[in-house]
């Protein structure tokens, strides 16, 4: 008990009751951190009473917090940073091929597509045929190809001579498409790889800082609810023992006046 007289409070040096004091070992790395940074000369055995520590840790959870709301807004500011800086904007390819089309280019894609369907080849097949039965046979009094059909070998060299360089138009636009394509992917995935990025590290921070530092700081909480609670029972008790003090001095008066 006499040794529990002697304690005196780091802060203030008023004597304190072992009851109600922490000894800085006794406490976390970063708040006793925090009270040497104020008090250079103490050391880890000395006492701190409970109302200045009761200070110091809503000061260390007021640090917390915003030492979280700094690192989350520095990471929302690189997010942001990185949407605003991509000045590449995602387009519809379809789309734009579509409105910059010319007469020349639309006429390539349907022979394009004409040429490379099923109709094609039965027309195609309907009318060698044809020819071919109308010369041989004579029909109709027509004889202007006969066998072995010249002229349908020229009309078909033709044909493919045509046919070949429009076809190779309408291919050099699906590779200008498929190159666009392949810009307008690369640009996507390069800009969804940094978002990602910048979303990784923010779960980050939330999982190793944000999170720990939430629990720490419901604990300092509850233990703050303690303190507080317990210097109100001290205050209850100083307010109650004079009223006890006055009630037996009241109560000897009666008896010595009887």
């Amino acid at each position: 008990m006499a040794e529990a007289d002697k304690l005196t409070c780091l802060v203030d040096g008023e004597p304190i009751s072992l009851e109600t004091s922490l000894q800085l070992a006794e406490l976390e790395v970063g708040l006793r951190n925090r009270i040497k940074r104020d008090y250079p000369q103490c050391k880890t055995t000395d006492y701190i009473c409970g109302h200045h520590l009761l200070k110091y840790r809503l000061d260390h959870v007021d640090a917390m917090i915003n030492a979280d709301l700094k690192q989350t807004k520095k990471i929302n500011q690189k997010l942001t940073k990185a949407l605003q800086s991509d000045d590449y904007d995602i387009i519809d390819v379809n789309d734009s091929l579509k409105e910059s089309l010319t007469f020349g280019q639309k006429v390539s894609d349907d022979v394009a597509r004409f040429g490379g369907s099923w109709g094609f080849i039965l027309v195609f097949m309907f009318v060698l045929i044809g020819w071919m039965i109308v010369n041989g046979l004579h029909l109709f009094g027509a004889n202007f190809d006969n066998y072995p059909f010249i002229l349908l070998n020229l009309v078909l060299s033709c044909v493919a001579a045509i046919q070949a360089p429009i076809i190779m138009m309408s291919q050099n636009r699906s590779a200008d498409r498929d190159r666009m394509m392949a810009e307008n992917d690369y640009h996507v995935n390069l800009k969804s790889e940094h978002e990602l990025r910048l979303l990784h590290a923010k779960v980050d921070h939330l999982a190793q800082n944000q999170v720990p530092h939430t629990m720490e700081i419901e604990r300092f909480q509850l233990e703050i609810l303690g303190e507080i609670r317990q210097e109100l029972a001290e205050l209850r008790a100083a307010k109650a023992t004079p009223e006890s003090a006055e009630r037996r001095e009241s109560h000897h008066e009666k008896v010595d006046h009887r």
